[in-house]
C-alpha cells in the first residue's frame, strides 16, 4: 500500500533534495516502491517597477513530500528508509524513526491546495484591516492610507486615504500598493 510521508530538509534547498531523490531513486531502480517525490508550491504575484512578476513559493519551506510503497504492516522498506536519510540535505523524517504517514485527507488537502493555487496565482503579499499601505499606481499615486477592508477572494483592498483633508475610501487591488516600513511612516 502506497503511503505518503514528510521528510524534514534544510530550508532553501527542497527542490535540490527532490532532485537527488529522484535521481538516487532511479539509479537504485527503486521507482516501483517510491513513485512521487514532491515539493508543494504556489505561485505568487508581485508588481516590481511596473512589471507583473511571477514566482513560485513554497507551502511548506523546509518538508518534501515522498510517496512510498510499504510493507502489509505499514512500514517503510529498510533499504528505501536508509537510502532517503542517506541523501544529503535531508535531516530525517518527520516522525524520526518511526514515521507516521499521512492520513488521506491530509494528502487530499495539500493537492487540492497545490491545483488551486496553480489555477489562480495569489499576491505575494497579504494585508491586514488597519495597516499603513502606498499606493503605488492610478489617480491616488504616492498617497498613504490605512487598510480598511481586506477581500482575499477578490484580491482588493478598500483603503482610507486623506485628499484635501477629507477622508476618502478607495477600492485597490492588492498589486497596486505597497506595505509601508516603520521608518518611512514616522
Amino acid at each position: 500500500m502506497k503511503q505518503w510521508f514528510i521528510l524534514h530538509t534544510y530550508s532553501g534547498h527542497e527542490k535540490k533534495v527532490r532532485e537527488s531523490l529522484k535521481a538516487r531513486i532511479r539509479d537504485m531502480g527503486l521507482e516501483e516502491i517510491v513513485p512521487e517525490v514532491i515539493v508543494p508550491t504556489e505561485t505568487v504575484v508581485e508588481m516590481r517597477g511596473n512589471k507583473r512578476v511571477e514566482s513560485s513559493r513554497m507551502f511548506y519551506p523546509g518538508y518534501v513530500l515522498v510517496q512510498i510503497e510499504c510493507d502489509e504492516r505499514g512500514h517503510i522498506p529498510d533499504k528505501v528508509f536508509h537510502l532517503v536519510k542517506a541523501t544529503p540535505k535531508v535531516t530525517g523524517f518527520v516522525g524520526g524513526q518511526h514515521p507516521t504517514p499521512l492520513t488521506p485527507e491530509e494528502v487530499d488537502q495539500i493537492v487540492h491546495h497545490v491545483t488551486e493555487a496553480a489555477e489562480k496565482p495569489k499576491p505575494k503579499f497579504t494585508y491586514s484591516v488597519g495597516e499603513t499601505v502606498r499606493i503605488k499606481s492610478g489617480p491616488f499615486a504616492s498617497f498613504t492610507g490605512k487598510v480598511e477592508e481586506v477581500n482575499k477572494e477578490k484580491s482588493t483592498l478598500k483603503v482610507i486615504v486623506t485628499i484635501f483633508g477629507r477622508s476618502t475610501p478607495v477600492e485597490l487591488n492588492f498589486l497596486d500598493v505597497e506595505k509601508v516600513t516603520f521608518t518611512e511612516d514616522e
